[in-house]
């Protein structure tokens, strides 16, 4: 839900929106326990059935990390199309994009105790209600993949073997 919050905050500033999923190259880990295509499947499947949403202006891209970090900025720019702004509540990645003169915009959090992902993955492991906090799609997605047994494996298996 926050998610698509920050969407539809970035679009009350521009007309087209490129939304990209950071670290797509990992999955199965702690902090990111789906893979890029699931996550698309999560935020897309959401869009869809948004009336405020136009996905012919969206375009969702995997953008996988850099150790580089002055270089990542970079590789975005050859991952996507021409973007005049960028929107994130990463600091870092703010200030990367910033020390090259990109405007940074910050989405307004909404209710961010509840609706992060850290937050929901702990609930997802300790068995407290979180399907409130996602979207029906993206809950649809998690249930077809069996997600919250991966989220709870996952996390047993690296406290077990630090990953």
């Amino acid at each position: 839900m926050g998610h698509i919050a920050a969407i539809k905050f970035a679009f009350s500033y521009v007309d087209e929106l490129v939304i990209a999923i950071g670290s797509s190259q990992t999955s199965y880990e702690p902090d990111n326990p789906f893979t890029a295509g699931e996550r698309i499947s999560m935020i897309k499947d959401s869009l869809n059935v948004d009336p405020k949403i136009d996905c012919k202006k969206t375009l969702i891209i995997p953008i996988p990390d850099s150790n580089v970090h002055s270089a990542w900025t970079h590789s975005v720019d050859i991952l996507v199309p021409q973007y005049d702004a960028v929107f994130t509540n990463n600091a870092f990645t703010g200030y990367l994009f910033s020390q090259r003169n990109i405007a940074v915009k910050e989405p307004k959090l909404l209710n961010r105790n509840d609706l992060s992902g850290t937050e929901i993955r702990r609930r997802m492991m300790n068995d407290i209600k979180w399907v409130h906090l996602v979207t029906e799609q993206t809950l649809k997605v998690i249930e077809r993949i069996n997600g919250v047994e991966r989220v709870k494996k996952i996390s047993n298996l690296s406290h077990h073997h630090k990953i």
